[in-house]
């Protein structure tokens, strides 16, 4: 099997680092500037998120302010963001005083964990479904699949949620309805992500496949004496992979940054849930690092899906 290009292999990987670079600068600026012009005072809203609603007065958003010094420039303050961030400094809440880089580690491990949990679920069901899909165009497997599809893209996430909430956590007892910490206590938000994702993925596969088992070097494939499942294991889910991996790689990215409503209804700590409590109690440097960290990660898995799709690609790949 031939291997990558070095060459392919920089040109990806030196794209994506100033790729990296541009989203960080942009985003970050992008990023203070809108915080900073939301209505209300900032200070009294990072007095709430410390003390509570009903514990803060005007003495403690004042203490607060002169505490942060949110009376002074916001160009300052966003210069100073930028000399600690060129140290690898995220800089420390500014409601709960942790540090940024501690509190996005444990919210971005719980999403993760959801969000790969998720499109596990959905290529589990995906794959099979869609392959015997394309494999007879038109069968009942194929029609099975397009309602499947179907049915999970008119349910919304928070609606398929309360369905397996109610079903198996109320009626049936099988699974904890939210919480976080237990093996368990994955597998509702889990199911209701990935089962979503299965309907629309499983008719990306069965497109996929039924493009290539209806082209010429396929049906050669198959004149040459092989059994159909070997021609297909050789030939068929390569040539279909790189679709396949490309569109799973952006409902990835989606998973992990769009899931807040799922997780808010289990009650599941992720980065999303975190990002909104951090718009909302104005807690800037939460807001720039989470953001930050979102728009690496999104450069991050585009690069090895360029260098995955590089290598199961036999027109891609080239010998080094």
């Amino acid at each position: 099997m031939s291997g990558i290009s070095v060459a392919a292999v920089l040109g990806v990987l030196g794209q994506r680092l100033v790729q990296a670079l541009t989203v960080a600068l942009l985003v970050a600026g992008l990023c203070f500037l809108l915080v900073q012009s939301l209505p209300g005072d900032i200070a009294f809203r990072i007095a709430a998120g410390r003390y509570g609603y009903d514990y803060v007065t005007a003495e403690a958003a004042n203490a607060v302010r002169s505490e942060l010094g949110l009376a002074g420039s916001a160009l300052a303050r966003f210069g100073d963001w930028l000399g600690a961030l060129l140290q690898g400094d995220l800089g420390n809440s500014l409601v709960t005083g942790s540090p940024v880089a501690s509190e996005i580690a444990h919210h971005l491990g719980a999403t993760l964990s959801l969000a790969l949990a998720a499109v596990a679920l959905a290529l589990l069901l995906a794959l099979p479904l869609g392959s015997l899909s394309a494999l007879r165009p038109g069968g009942f497997c194929d029609r099975l699949t397009l309602a499947w599809s179907v049915l999970m893209r008119a349910l919304p996430p928070f609606l398929l949620g309360l369905v397996l909430m109610v079903l198996l956590s109320a009626e049936l007892g099988w699974l904890s309805a939210a919480g976080h910490g237990e093996g368990h206590n994955l597998w509702l938000p889990a199911l209701a992500l990935g089962l979503g994702l299965s309907g629309v993925l499983a008719r990306v596969v069965r497109e996929s496949v039924l493009g290539v088992v209806q082209s010429e070097y396929y049906r050669f494939a198959l004149t040459k004496g092989l059994s159909p499942a070997r021609v297909f294991w050789r030939h068929g889910l390569r040539n279909s992979g790189v679709s396949i991996i490309a569109y799973t790689s952006v409902q990835l990215v989606l998973l992990i940054e769009g899931v807040v409503v799922v997780e808010s209804l289990f009650a599941w700590p992720g980065i999303g849930h975190a990002l909104v409590h951090a718009v909302f109690w104005r807690d800037v440097p939460m807001v720039q690092g989470t953001v930050l960290v979102l728009a690496a990660l999104f450069v991050l898995l585009n690069t090895l899906t360029d260098l995955l799709c590089l290598l199961i690609d036999p027109c891609g790949a080239k010998e080094s």
